[in-house]
């Protein structure tokens, strides 16, 4: 796609999401970069991912129950410069460094997918009405907490990742790109829950008894690390997760591509 036109979409796009409230200015800026990369790298198959994959998830944010109220003080459904980049740096950076267009589809389609099936799980991991289970240990943690996963989560996960897998494959007429979203989406899912029960930093209020996610919480209070890397937050987490599915798109599609030249 040409350079200006890729730029005008983003921009547009960007901007309705500023509007409704699904960015904030800071995320609109970063929106509107990595919209334009996407678009200039993949053309009309990498919009319709990334429109499946924003305008979806937005949605589902905005119906799903509000985790920014529980005790862990998570971040709300309107997304700044960070978490846009969590989620979109990936396929963007991915999308440039690819050697061919197809590639370039395949790494984005895979890093999008990634991005969606973890925001989904979440959201919809709201309305599970048993508690979510610690990835690792298996035991019940707080709903909201990094590394919980739930039934309704997962399906939600499997619902959200299909969403970019069908806007891309059904846009490129390339129809091995809807198992490459289910497959590499669910395994990027999965990769976030990993390292955010692992590693994410976790820290304790003192001043209200509350565990979160921030180093300073709600009230205003500084916290205490409680665990992990102080450093890691969850934006980081969906950073690494989603550049994961990324190179996991690419060798996909390495893999196929040799598959093709060499044959079985």
């Amino acid at each position: 796609m040409p350079p200006l036109l890729a730029l005008g979409l983003s921009l547009a796009i960007a901007a309705g999401g500023w509007a409704t409230r699904a960015l904030t200015r800071t995320g609109t800026a970063a929106a509107t970069l990595i919209g334009s990369l996407i678009l200039w790298r993949t053309g009309w198959p990498g919009m319709a991912a990334l429109g499946a994959f924003f305008i979806g998830s937005s949605l589902i944010s905005r119906l799903a129950p509000d985790r920014s109220v529980t005790a862990l003080d998570a971040k709300g459904s309107t997304r700044d410069a960070w978490q846009v980049m969590a989620n979109g740096g990936a396929a963007a950076l991915g999308a440039i460094l690819s050697r061919s267009d197809d590639a370039a589809l395949w790494v984005v389609t895979a890093s999008l997918a990634g991005a969606a099936a973890d925001t989904w799980a979440t959201s919809c991991g709201g309305w599970s009405r048993k508690s979510p289970r610690h990835i690792l240990t298996w035991m019940p943690v707080p709903p909201g907490t990094s590394g919980g996963i739930t039934v309704v989560g997962t399906a939600g996960a499997l619902a959200g990742a299909a969403t970019v897998g069908a806007a891309a494959a059904l846009s490129a007429g390339r129809l091995v790109l809807f198992p490459l979203s289910l497959v590499v989406g669910m395994l990027g899912m999965t990769a976030d829950s990993i390292i955010g029960a692992a590693w994410q930093g976790r820290f304790h209020c003192p001043a209200c008894g509350l565990a979160t996610e921030r180093s300073v919480h709600r009230c205003g209070s500084p916290t205490t690390a409680a665990g992990g890397l102080a450093w890691l937050t969850n934006d980081g987490v969906n950073g690494l997760a989603t550049g994961f599915a990324a190179v996991l798109g690419y060798g996909l599609f390495l893999w196929a591509v040799g598959r093709q030249c060499c044959g079985p």
